[in-house]
């Protein structure tokens, strides 16, 4: 079982930066592989990023490559998402889920979920 919480969130102007904490409970936060998504009003959730278990390997969605880093501290149970650059198409909630399999990993089916931190990004 692990549990995630979200952090972070917040109003920021555009070509601003925010960074957004995941943080895990539970004493098995290194096997799981993290992702992050986002959910604006009225549209599908998408894909942010992932990162595995290790911390060796990352992937992000097309919209935020180049813009967004996610890294992962296990000593601390926690995953990072960097954001730069910010843009009025960011604003979102952001989600972080953790999942055991690395396969097809920006798909949504992961085994548990945090509740979210809302980002707003202002003109």
């Amino acid at each position: 079982q692990v549990q995630l919480v979200e952090s972070g969130g917040g109003l920021v102007q555009a070509g601003g930066s925010l960074r957004l904490s995941c943080a895990a409970s539970g004493r098995t936060f290194s096997r799981y592989h993290i992702g992050w998504f986002r959910q604006a009003p009225g549209k599908e959730r998408e894909f942010v990023a992932a990162i595995t278990n290790s911390g060796s390997s990352t992937y992000y969605g097309d919209s935020v490559k180049g813009r967004f880093t996610i890294s992962r501290d296990n000593a601390k149970n926690t995953v990072y998402l960097q954001m730069n650059s910010l843009k009025l198409e960011d604003t979102a909630v952001y989600y972080c889920a953790a999942r055991t399999a690395w396969v097809l990993i920006y798909k949504g089916n992961y085994d548990y979920w945090g509740q979210g931190t809302q980002v707003t990004v202002s003109s």
